[in-house]
């Protein structure tokens, strides 16, 4: 047999070289057992489906919890290692509550703050708050009355520092809304009635407009008893957005809403659709919803826990034994795995700052007790920060979430430095500087120019405005802070039809045809300020 020539062998080589770089994925999917439940007495154990929700705390680890196990089978708070080392920081009693199967959430203080579904004086259920050294304090007992009871979900945090949450019976018989304060002042925000919604299930979310949005897993005033999508303002005033119908999708059950990159809020029902197994569902502020996916047994479906926004801009979850993704702008669907020996996924996603999603299985694994586990799409690193401080003004302290920081050299709001400390490896404070607009924060570390995830939202000030009276046409220069990104004026509620935004510290409105006597508001890309005086109209 003759040999082929050196110059065909070295063209053989490069095609063949070339072929399996075209082959490989650009972003190389990996799934990893990080811990097997059930394999060290105390685990935390969990069965069923369940909110779980899992949060990353200032030292970078993840933190949630389990409906039992522990010390006394009720229950624990648990941290678990990126690289996989669980440790239980609170086992449950009875007394403090039991059955925590909310997960929990981080808040500024550094601390996480959850519920127990069963327990605590009057066998209701409790929201307490943990340290991340586990040391655990109830902040409130429900009753079952009008208070409400039973929670499912965590609290979350709004952004007057308050925790806003729901409990799915109590009140009139339908469940409630409620606010706390960290100290534990409770008040009920609302108590549902059955017709606008009954069993709230899911967590809150705070949307960019100052409100909450929410749902229930059942009730509503529709053609069926299939649960409604709400907006209740921080006071407590509560509005149906859509009542579901089953075509559209039914009853959410632990799926929460997120609001997405675009304004828009996406969600997932556990019934109804086209195959009757779920949907994926977009809702703008005002409440028209579309379906973007119809579940099938073999996709996805039924989903139980809310979707995520990652930092390549697709939504993503677990139901039904996969992991999927969903582009919200094309509505392209995939499923990215599929779930073995690993178990059925119980709890939503939680993409790490070090880009990798993090969640639990509630069987499977060695001992049948599921998996807490880890899956890349080999997403970059980045950056985040507390719910509370997804905005603030000129001045703030802000807590920003993230990996590497030591040795950190600049720190940026959309293009402008701003003076930092670091605490760890994992988190840092940075003052929110003059000149400042909404838009991503940069971290500059020795290994990388880490970027935000969401946008941070720089809130206007409105210091005074002269003259203070005048007639239609008058020109009224407003001084203040961050006004740069001013898109309306607005005198008694009227929108001023021509401004001129002179510098970031003044605006120059003229008082529009119809203006009647009020307060002068400014909005911008960070939010919409009301000045504190009134401006008078006169003939």
């Amino acid at each position: 047999m003759s040999k082929l020539p050196v110059s065909l062998l070295v063209l053989l080589a490069a095609l063949l070289i070339l072929s399996f770089a075209v082959s490989v994925p650009a972003n190389a999917q990996t799934f990893s057992v990080l811990y097997n439940f059930g394999t060290n007495p105390g685990d935390p154990i969990d069965g069923g489906t369940a909110p779980n929700v899992v949060a990353q705390g200032r030292d970078g680890n993840l933190y949630t919890t389990s409906w039992a196990g522990g010390t006394n089978n009720l229950g624990t708070v648990y941290r678990v290692t990126p690289a996989g080392t669980l440790t239980v920081l609170y086992s449950f009693d009875g007394v403090h509550g039991d059955e925590p199967i909310s997960g929990v959430i981080l808040a500024t203080d550094g601390n996480f703050y959850g519920t127990t579904s069963t327990g605590g004086a009057s066998s209701n259920g409790t929201v307490f708050k943990i340290t991340p050294g586990g040391i655990l304090t109830t902040l409130y007992n429900f009753t079952g009355g009008s208070d409400g009871g039973i929670p499912y979900a965590p609290p979350i945090q709004g952004n007057d520092g308050n925790l806003y949450g729901t409990a799915r019976s109590g009140g009139g018989g339908y469940g409630t809304v409620y606010k706390l304060t960290l100290s534990g002042t409770f008040a009920v925000l609302h108590q549902f009635a059955g017709t606008d919604g009954a069993t709230p299930l899911a967590n809150l979310s705070q949307a960019t407009d100052g409100n909450f949005y929410g749902t229930t897993d059942a009730g509503g005033n529709g053609t069926c008893n299939c649960g409604t999508v709400f907006k209740i303002t921080p006071s407590g005033t509560l509005t149906v957005l859509y009542n579901f119908d089953n075509t559209h999708g039914n009853s959410p059950l632990y799926a929460s809403l997120v609001q997405a990159s675009n304004g828009k809020f996406y969600g997932t029902t556990y019934y109804g659709g086209a195959n009757g197994v779920g949907v994926i569902y977009q809702m703008t502020s005002s409440g028209v919803v579309t379906v973007l996916h119809d579940f099938t047994n073999y996709d996805g479906g039924p989903p139980t826990v809310a979707l995520v926004q990652a930092t390549d801009g697709s939504l993503y979850s677990v139901g039904g034994g996969k992991l999927f993704r969903i582009n919200p702008s094309s509505g392209n669907f995939s499923v990215q795995y599929t779930y073995g020996a690993e178990g059925n996924p119980s709890s939503p996603l939680l993409q790490n700052t070090n880009g990798v999603f993090y969640g639990k299985t509630n069987n499977g694994g060695t001992a049948g007790d599921g998996v807490f586990y880890s899956f890349s799409e080999g997403l970059k690193s980045f950056v985040t920060f507390l719910p509370r401080q997804s905005l603030g003004k000129v001045g703030a302290s802000i807590g920003i979430l993230g990996q590497g920081f030591t040795g950190t050299t600049a720190v940026s709001f959309n293009g402008t430095s701003a003076t930092f400390t670091v605490t760890s490896d994992t988190y840092l404070t940075a003052t929110v500087p003059s000149g400042a607009i909404t838009g991503p924060v940069t971290v500059l570390t020795p290994g990388a120019h880490l970027m935000s995830n969401m946008r941070f939202r720089v809130t206007p000030q409105i210091l005074s405005f002269s003259p203070t009276s005048g007639p239609v046409g008058t020109q009224v220069a407003i001084t203040g802070v961050s006004l740069t990104q001013t898109t309306k004026v607005t005198f008694g509620g009227v929108a001023a039809t021509t401004f001129v935004v002179g510098s970031d510290s003044q605006v120059t409105a003229t008082v529009p045809t119809g203006a009647t006597t009020g307060k002068i508001m400014i909005t911008t890309a960070g939010g919409t300020v009301t000045s504190s005086g009134t401006f008078t109209v006169t003939p």
